[in-house]
């Protein structure tokens, strides 16, 4: 019996370090077990599948979902501040350094 092998990659970011695995998986892996398998659950141990979202190529997907050829596994970290507050915070920061130029 012939296995056919897919190419996949794992990523993950901190702020101050930045991994992609590249390994070759079976045909009907899961994002779950390709996870697994890449090795980053031990180079970076904060992650929690259970908490994290994961994804492919910047859309969310469910640790079930088989993998395609070249897809790129994202394991995304959890936001520290909604994009929005953080938008509205720094329209109001650049107002009022741009209130205290004029001054």
């Amino acid at each position: 019996m012939i296995i056919k092998l897919i190419r996949v990659e794992v990523a993950y970011a901190t702020p101050s370090k930045q991994d992609i695995i590249a390994l070759q998986v079976e045909i009907g892996s899961t994002i779950g077990s390709v996870i697994q398998r890449s090795g980053i659950l031990h180079i970076f141990p904060e992650i929690d599948l259970v908490q994290q979202k994961v994804g492919v190529f910047g859309k969310v997907r469910e640790l079930t979902d088989l993998v395609g050829d070249g897809d790129r596994i994202e394991i995304y970290r959890a936001l520290l501040i909604d994009p929005m507050e953080a938008r509205r915070k720094r329209v109001i920061k650049k107002k009022r350094i741009h209130h205290l130029q004029r001054k």
